[in-house]
């Protein structure tokens, strides 16, 4: 039996062993919002959770911290049209966590 091929050709240097975390918000109550990605740090998620279970899971996925966000969507960058945060969401529509 042969092996499907995969899907997509991953870049060479793609490593799903390195775990990224960008710290993008410290709420008042404790709560922190971060960025997390496995092997490309563009390509992430966006999580909230207590800072004692942040610390914690930073440990446990041994990530690298990564510093600064992803740049804003133009007009003449067709990748970044999705590009937009949780974050953004809330602001513009006035409900802020505490």
């Amino acid at each position: 039996m042969n092996a499907a091929p995969p899907l997509v050709d991953l870049p060479p240097d793609w490593d799903v062993r390195r775990r990224y975390v960008r710290l993008t918000q410290t709420h008042p109550n404790g709560m922190v919002t971060f960025e997390f990605a496995v092997g490309e740090p563009g390509l992430f998620v966006e999580m909230v959770m207590p800072r004692a279970a942040f610390d914690c899971f930073c440990a446990d996925q041994g990530v690298v911290p990564t510093h600064g966000g992803l740049p804003a969507p133009t007009a003449d960058r067709a990748d970044l049209a999705w590009g937009w945060h949780l974050r953004d969401v809330r602001a513009r529509s006035g409900n802020h966590p505490t």
